[in-house]
């Protein structure tokens, strides 16, 4: 019963949304005298020229922040990588290995038992696909 009822307020929601649409576009003032200003919500005019280069410099900002945002999503991405591989290997105690990466860069902090648990650990990390280079700061006990 309930799931029905919101369904059908949901419907309702859209229809008027999708009315409200086609009304707008029906009767909106299409009448463009060639005049480089507009009058904004505050009744004042407003200089489209402005207004486009103001526009094309927040899109650039946007554009900027998130190619940022890529190469974030892409360095978390590939550190998850490594760390999942050295976890499903037996012969590293992935927990005791810090791995941060940045543009291709691998960075390896923390201790391992033996120079074949640090030899093991780099070679999982330079097999991976992304990484241009590994940084072994790794310790032996």
């Amino acid at each position: 019963m309930f799931r029905t009822l919101l369904r059908l307020v949901l419907v309702i929601i859209i229809v008027a949304a999708v009315a409200a649409f086609f009304i707008g576009y029906r009767f909106a003032d299409r009448d463009d005298r060639g005049t480089s200003n507009a009058v904004g919500t505050t009744g004042t005019a407003v200089n489209v020229s402005t207004a486009r280069d103001a526009g094309a410099e927040i899109a650039e900002k946007v554009a900027v922040g998130a190619n940022a945002a890529q190469r974030i999503a892409s360095s978390m991405a590939l550190t998850a990588k490594i760390k999942s591989k050295m976890a499903l290997d037996d012969t590293i105690k992935a927990s005791q290995i810090d791995v941060d990466s940045a543009e291709g860069v691998v960075r390896l902090n923390g201790t391992v038992d033996s120079q074949a648990q640090r030899d093991r650990a780099v070679q999982l990390a330079r097999e991976t696909e992304g990484v241009t280079s590994v940084v072994d700061e790794l310790k032996i006990r």
